[in-house]
């Protein structure tokens, strides 16, 4: 068990909405002189809880990912774990050197250069001016800002401005850093050069909070998740468990009140579908690495003499994961189920659409997407610290020289029984 290093209890903050400049004293005074009471009703009425009691805990080396929609509390939370927010409610307690990289502008000084702003960032974290000198060419050859580092940062682009503010960041070392969806900015290869670095600095042992919207950068870097919705924690756990359950009730919100086919007078209808063994909370979340059922109901309005029926599955990038067809079966009018069983779906957890379709005699019955989307709530078999975008999820036993291993974790390890 790790020493805790982060503790919250209680955290709430409380803001007041649509906040305007002061025009001055003599405004202010004449405005409530003229409706005090009605001046103490708007500000009550124009408060709102950004983060309501919110706990957490985080170890020594642990990598702690941050999830939820826009507005849900996450940058308050990481504000007020940086001592740039005091919070209203509640208490928090940090243990060792706190770096953070909450937006473009946080922490640097645009009239100072690059360079000057590094020195300061460093001098800020408690470190020597021979360790920050040490570190120094690493942090601008990463930044790839040699041209421009004895510029004024106020000349920098945001591209320029998050690059370097990362490179500090993360090269610095400080015991804990903190970061808000800075692996979204910038061009393809920063950010592939981000999400190497954050996988050096997580296995570096240092304690990592992150905050992203991109679930494959949570899925690979996180030991553990949580999930923030409006201001509070609605999940907390496993990374794969708790991802999983964000991303189906995300799809479920955006497909309310959707049904899988508007024209009920047509021949037939794919009604829904379910994953009929196993039976999980979710019927629409697979959990397992192992053999499942699916089940596809559909409602046929006129005989199928000559029916094909195909499937196709899709992952989040569009791509093509498997599909297969069945030809030449006959089925009367009425409710049927078609079912498929699967040995294994062994691919990259995250949401996948399934594409069905149904032809008699060669001319279009029924295609569609069905919803809600299938959501691969497997565990990670997967080496987590590189760039690359795999498509399966494949368990593997590795032996060198007939020693044995343990089997493969799902933080993408595997390690030796005894010495070696």
């Amino acid at each position: 068990m790790h020493d805790t290093v982060i503790r919250a209890d209680g955290l709430s903050k409380r803001y007041r909405r649509g906040l305007q400049v002061d025009p001055g004293l003599r405004h202010a005074l004449e405005k409530f002189v003229r409706s005090p009471l009605a001046n103490f009703g708007r500000a009550k009425r124009e408060t709102f809880w950004a983060l309501k009691d919110v706990s957490i805990e985080v170890g020594e080396g642990e990598v702690l990912g941050l999830i939820g929609r826009n507005g849900a509390g996450k940058t308050t939370l990481l504000k007020i774990l940086s001592r740039i927010t005091q919070p209203t409610a509640g208490w928090a307690e940090i243990h060792g050197r706190v770096g953070s990289l909450l937006e473009v502008g946080t922490g640097f000084h645009p009239e100072l250069t690059g360079r000057e702003n590094t020195f300061l960032s460093g001098a800020i974290l408690g470190m020597s001016k021979s360790e920050i000198n040490h570190k120094f060419d690493e942090i601008v050859a990463f930044a790839e800002l040699e041209k421009f580092i004895d510029t004024p940062v106020k000349h920098y682009s945001s591209g320029m401005y998050v690059r370097l503010a990362f490179a500090v960041a993360a090269h610095l070392e400080p015991e804990i850093l903190l970061v808000d969806e800075v692996l979204a900015v910038g061009d393809i290869n920063f950010q592939k050069k981000c999400l190497a670095k954050m996988g050096d600095v997580a296995r570096a042992g240092r304690t990592v909070v992150l905050v992203t919207h991109q679930m494959n950068q949570i899925r690979r870097l996180c030991h553990r998740v949580v999930w923030i919705d409006d201001g509070g924690v609605r999940k907390s756990g496993a990374t794969h468990e708790v991802v999983s359950a964000y991303e189906s009730a995300m799809t479920a919100k955006e497909n309310a009140g959707l049904d899988a086919s508007s024209d009920a007078a047509q021949r037939s209808r794919f009604l829904g579908w379910e994953i009929l063994e196993p039976r999980g909370e979710n019927a629409h979340t697979l959990n397992t690495l192992g053999p499942f059922t699916v089940k596809f109901s559909v409602q046929l309005n006129q005989r199928v003499n000559r029916g094909d029926h195909g499937i196709a599955i899709y992952n989040i990038d569009n791509q093509l994961v498997w599909a297969w067809a069945v030809k030449g079966f006959s089925l009367d009018a009425g409710k049927h189920e078609l079912l498929h069983r699967f040995p294994t779906f062994p691919v990259r957890p995250g949401p996948y659409s399934i594409y069905v379709s149904l032809y008699d005699d060669g001319r279009l019955i029924d295609a569609i997407n069905l919803l809600p989307e299938m959501i691969v709530a497997t565990e990670v078999f997967q080496y987590p610290f590189d760039d690359w975008k795999s498509i399966l999820n494949l368990q593997c036993e590795f032996e060198i020289d007939g020693s044995p291993v343990i089997e493969a974790k799902s933080n993408g390890w595997v390690e030796f029984q005894g010495e070696r």
